[in-house]
C-alpha cells in the first residue's frame, strides 16, 4: 500500500493532465480529506473545494442528497456517499470527487452498522462508485483509513478513466 501523499501526488498527476478539479463531500472524516489535498503545495490547480456535512440537513441542502434516500437508507450508506459525490461535483464545478460518511466511533455503531462501518463515493467524468468498508481501530485510525480509501478509490477510477480514453 502506497503512502497518502503518494497516492494524492498520483492524483494531482492525472487530474493536471486532464484538467480537471477535485471536490469533497465530508460526514465522518470531518473535513480531513480536503485537509490532506491542501496539505499539498499547488493544491489550488486541482482542488475545488469541499464541505463538511455532518448532519442530514447539510447533506441535502449542500449536496442534494434526497430525503427518501436518507429515510431508506440511513445516512451511512452507499447510496447516501454516491448522491453527496454526485452533489459536491455540481456545487464545485468539478469534474472529479470524493465522499466519505461512516461511524468513526467510539460511539454511533449499531449491530447492523458497527462502528468502523465508512461509506465512500467516488465520481470521475460522470462515472460513480460507491463501496462500503469496515475499518478497524480508534475514531482516529478509522478516519486516517478513510481518507487512504479514498484517495485510492479516485486513483483508481482516474486511471480506469485514463485508459479508456
Amino acid at each position: 500500500m502506497s503512502s497518502v501523499n503518494d497516492v494524492l501526488e498520483q492524483i494531482a498527476i492525472q487530474l493536471r493532465l486532464s484538467h480537471w478539479k477535485l471536490a469533497t463531500a465530508e460526514s465522518c472524516t470531518g473535513g480531513l480529506l480536503g485537509a490532506t489535498c491542501t496539505a499539498i503545495s499547488g493544491s489550488s490547480m486541482w482542488y475545488a473545494g469541499g464541505c463538511v456535512t455532518y448532519t442530514n440537513a447539510l447533506k441535502q441542502t449542500l449536496t442534494s442528497v434526497s430525503e427518501e434516500t436518507l429515510d431508506t437508507y440511513g445516512a451511512v450508506s452507499v447510496e447516501v456517499a454516491r448522491e453527496m459525490c454526485v452533489g459536491v461535483a455540481k456545487v464545485c464545478e468539478a469534474q472529479v470527487s470524493i465522499s466519505t460518511t461512516g461511524i468513526a466511533g467510539p460511539t454511533g455503531g449499531t449491530e447492523s452498522k458497527p462502528v468502523g462501518t465508512v461509506c465512500i463515493g467516488c465520481s470521475v467524468d460522470g462515472e460513480t462508485h460507491a463501496s462500503q468498508f469496515h475499518f478497524q481501530g480508534d475514531r482516529q485510525s478509522v478516519r486516517d483509513q478513510a481518507v487512504q480509501a479514498s484517495l485510492e478509490m479516485c486513483l483508481s477510477m482516474l486511471r480506469r478513466n485514463a485508459d479508456a480514453r
